[in-house]
């Protein structure tokens, strides 16, 4: 019998799923009524069909001219969907033809009312322009009358003269039921394609040829991908930027054929091609040459600064006092550095590039450093799109520094960890161009130190001290920095249990070349359980790492900690009077991988006092998908080892 229904269960499933229609508008009541998605129970929402069509269509008075299709049908399954009926397109906005355009944009939202499918237009009022920058403007929807069980379904039409391909996303966040993409080149533009050879699911992709007459002779080329079912790809715990194993297929442009069918311009056929094609543009290249406007303001910071790397602090420091950044990413000038220095504000080039320009115009060896962020992945292969960002690299003795002037709180060797991404491209000039490393080799060090004295009332009373240094201060600095001190001492009590903070003392949260030192008092009531005759606490108290933030059984990316830390931690422990140590945690030293990773925990007792020390050094931040299991149980040995407890016994 059982058999029997799962059989009628399996026919029922896939007569609705091959039965299905896709065409715009035919939505059905299955469709609505469906409450959980079928392989993915978890799901807030799912696209339930997308289909997206690239291809190039020949305009007399223009050439060749991109044209992308994309139609989406999305299923709301509860609120936590509601974002997916939100939806932003970029349009690039360059001069004359290549200025991008939207057109055939319709919308529905539909609902099951009564058993009878009702659906609401998506309506002037659902419609959004902004700009986003010089080049770029967004134009964003939003479906109406968005509830748990809809069921959303939107088409658009961009043209756009540009050649350039954006990347093809196979995959979301969210389960995709069936995806058809299609892509049609003609024959003269020739396109690398790289899928992300660190994504899980790959896609099986056709390519094909054929011919067409309109309205000359010429043959198309022709990518096609046709899935069902492809898994949704969801962020773990420590996993850095999901987008880095995101399914997806990039097209660079590599080169253009003339009518002859022979190679009129090659692009990015290797790195140092790609380097010396960025460089070479004025809101690159062009905006690293001297500039009066900020000529009197460098001399007088400057004056009497003769170390090279010196003058890279001041500089930086001058930058950071006019110039705030804008949020936005790029790795060209989007205002140039005249207007960015007049304005106060510009994109992340705007202000780098103005560093590099300053420093060297007073002789100082600075370069622009390509970056890809850790929300745009890893470039795959010789790409000009691969790069989203420029940072400064400043050279002197076989040293180099690396700067962003973005944000007030990074400083030499210390860049937003959006930047730590593998490796940035050094570009000298139009020629010479290398690799070099971004990640940190450094650790960085949080140093606490906690007393802890038991009181007749069994409540615990002490002192916490802080020793905050390089990418651990950056980060606190972020976090703090023009917090009020109640509301300092309020996250600071959060998740500790009963406790009560005061006397908070903060030394160098404005000077970024510094550690931080921090300080408070703390009272504790509800540290110490008292069983009878005895007294159990652990001694690292609420420091304690009490669960361990890997509980997958399996693990589809790496553990990426993003830079290696050491985390030390020494408490003294005053006995109360009349208590002895009945027992104590074992002190052990436990190694993941050749020392990679390490915790050790030694404690010790004599008289009235007790003292553990207690360190985790992280080397490598990255742990493999590979040794994920073996890397869970040796985190698990952690916070064991943390949360164990002392047990004091009456004398």
């Amino acid at each position: 019998m059982k058999h029997l229904l799962f059989s009628i269960i399996f026919i029922l499933s896939f007569s609705f799923s091959s039965s299905q229609n896709y065409k715009f508008g035919k939505i059905s009541k299955e469709e609505l009524q469906e409450k959980h998605h079928p392989k993915d129970s978890a799901t807030s929402a799912a696209i339930l069909y997308r289909n997206e069509d690239i291809s190039f269509f020949y305009s007399s008075n223009e050439g060749f001219m991109q044209r992308r299709k994309v139609h989406e049908r999305i299923k709301i399954y509860n609120k936590d969907g509601f974002d997916w009926a939100t939806k932003k397109i970029y349009l690039y906005q360059g001069v004359n033809r290549f200025a991008e355009t939207i057109n055939g944009l319709k919308g529905f939202s539909y609902n099951l009312v009564d058993g009878k499918i009702e659906k609401d237009k998506l309506k002037s009022d659902g419609k959004f322009e902004e700009d986003y920058s010089e080049f770029t403007r967004i134009r964003s929807f939003t479906l109406p009358n968005v509830k748990e069980g809809t069921v959303i379904e939107y088409q658009y039409t961009v043209t756009s003269a540009r050649i350039s391909i954006d990347d093809i996303i196979f995959q979301f966040s969210i389960p995709v039921n069936k995806l058809d993409v299609s892509i049609e080149t003609p024959e003269y533009y020739v396109y690398n394609k790289q899928s992300n050879f660190k994504a899980k699911f790959s896609p099986n992709i056709t390519e094909t040829i054929k011919n067409t007459t309109t309205p000359f002779n010429y043959k198309i080329n022709v990518i096609n991908v046709n899935e069902e079912n492809i898994p949704a790809i969801r962020a773990e715990a420590y996993s850095g930027s999901i987008n880095n194993y995101i399914s997806k297929m990039a097209m660079e442009l590599t080169a253009t054929l003339n009518n002859m069918k022979l190679v009129d311009k090659t692009y990015s056929t290797n790195w140092e091609v790609v380097s010396k094609t960025i460089y070479e543009s004025e809101d690159f290249g062009g905006q690293l040459r001297a500039f009066s406007i900020y000529k009197d303001d460098l001399e007088a910071a400057l004056s009497g600064v003769t170390d090279d790397f010196e003058k890279a602090f001041v500089v930086e420091r001058l930058v950071k006092s006019k110039v705030k950044w804008n949020g936005r990413y790029g790795k060209y000038a989007e205002n140039g550095i005249r207007s960015t220095y007049k304005e106060g504000k510009g994109n992340d080039a705007d202000i780098n590039l103005m560093l590099i320009s300053m420093l060297r115009s007073q002789g100082v060896n600075a370069n622009p450093v390509l970056v890809s962020t850790r929300n745009n992945g890893i470039p795959l292969f010789p790409t000009r799109e691969g790069f989203n960002y420029v940072i400064c690299s400043v050279e002197k003795d076989d040293m180099y520094l690396l700067i962003d002037a973005t944000e007030q709180y990074s400083t030499n060797n210390i860049l937003p960890q959006r930047v730590l991404n593998w490796k940035g491209r050094l570009i000298k000039d139009n020629k010479v161009s290398r690799w070099v490393s971004i990640q940190p080799n450094k650790k960085s060090l949080e140093s606490s130190a906690l007393n802890v004295t038991i009181n007749e009332d069994f409540s615990l009373s002490g002192k916490v001290t802080k020793h905050l240094t390089d990418y651990v201060a950056y980060s606190y600095r972020n976090k703090y920095a023009g917090v009020t001190t109640e509301d300092h001492i309020k996250s600071l009590e959060k998740d500790k249990g009963d406790i009560e903070i005061s006397t908070l003392s903060l030394k160098n949260m404005n000077n970024a070349v510094q550690p931080v030192d921090l300080s408070y008092e703390y009272e504790l009531s509800d540290g110490v359980d008292e069983v009878g005759d005895k007294l159990y606490f652990s001694p690292l108290l609420f420091l304690a790492t009490k669960e361990n933030p890997f509980k997958l059984e399996e693990r589809d990316y790496p553990i990426d900690f993003v830079i290696p830390f050491s985390d030390e931690y020494l408490v003294n422990i005053m006995l109360p009077e009349g208590y002895k140590v009945e027992s104590l945690p074992t002190s052990e030293i436990l190694n993941f991988k050749d020392e990679n990773v390490s915790f050790s925990y030694i404690i010790r007792g004599g008289g009235k006092y007790l003292q553990l020390k207690a360190k985790l050094d992280i080397l490598n931040p990255l742990i493999l998908p590979t040794d994920y299991k073996e890397f869970k149980a040796f985190y698990s040995k952690i916070v064991e080892k943390q949360t164990a407890q002392i047990v004091l016994t009456r004398i």
